[in-house]
């Protein structure tokens, strides 16, 4: 049976997140009975991993077997004919039978989008955190850097993950300011749940000085989530890629 590669970009406002779940909607529950109606054929879509309620993706990868022998391209345009608006396959390729795409990720990187402004924006409400008071860049960029390498980050996570190990590696924390919009792009092996948004809420704790940069330091040391600072609001996170170099070598 072929293995399907997808790259599925989604709008999460309207979705619980990407997982199946009794009590929401799910962008996965979406894609596989989208999939079934193309394929006559139920499917279960795995990912690289979840993306919370009101999260949105660029790129999200899942795979899913099947014994339909499509051509690639029908899995793009076939799929699309059966999902809304707010979610699209954006490509499809063969990968080998037993693909795994949240054990065989290298890596992925997520962007925060601030609008740092008094005035509220309204075209980037549902795509933004809007933070109305100034910020130190500068500071905040010196905290970012104590993120960086393989630490605990116990502090750094929802009270309720159950992630068995908290430990996780940061290969970059980048922070770029366009006028009032602020992007912090976040590249790592692997996160706990609203990670990445407890990351940046402390880092804006940090603009607003609130924390020193070398508090950071302390935090990851201590793991207690009661110390470091708010957890930013999900509207605002993005999953731009999922990196797989062993993929990348076969094009």
């Amino acid at each position: 049976m072929p293995t399907v590669f997808l790259t599925i970009a989604y709008d999460g406002t309207n979705y619980s997140g990407w997982q199946v779940q009794p009590n929401g909607l799910a962008v996965q529950q979406v894609v596989e009975e989208a999939l079934e109606q193309l394929l006559k054929e139920r499917v279960q879509v795995r990912s690289s991993g979840r993306t919370d309620a009101g999260v949105h993706a660029r790129a999200m990868a899942a795979s899913f077997s099947t014994s339909q022998n499509l051509p690639l391209q029908a899995f793009v345009e076939g799929t699309n004919r059966f999902l809304p608006p707010d979610i699209a396959v954006q490509s499809a390729r063969l990968v080998p039978d037993g693909f795994k795409p949240i054990t065989m990720a290298h890596a992925k990187q997520y962007r925060y989008t601030i609008i740092n402004s008094s005035v509220r924006s309204p075209l980037d409400r549902l795509y933004s955190w809007q933070v109305r008071e100034p910020l130190d860049l500068a500071a905040m960029a010196e905290a970012a850097s104590r993120f960086v390498g393989s630490h605990d980050f116990a502090a750094f996570r929802a009270s309720n993950c159950v992630a068995k190990t908290t430990v996780r590696r940061i290969d970059s924390v980048e922070i770029i300011r366009n006028d009032s919009r602020i992007t912090i792009d976040v590249i790592g092996g692997g996160f706990l749940k609203n990670m990445v948004r407890v990351m940046v809420g402390t880092l804006v704790d940090v603009g607003k000085g609130r924390f020193t940069p070398a508090d950071i330091d302390g935090l990851l040391q201590r793991g207690d989530r009661k110390e470091a600072g708010s957890t930013a609001p999900a509207c605002g996170l993005c999953l731009m890629q999922v990196v797989y170099p062993d993929l990348d070598k076969q094009e």
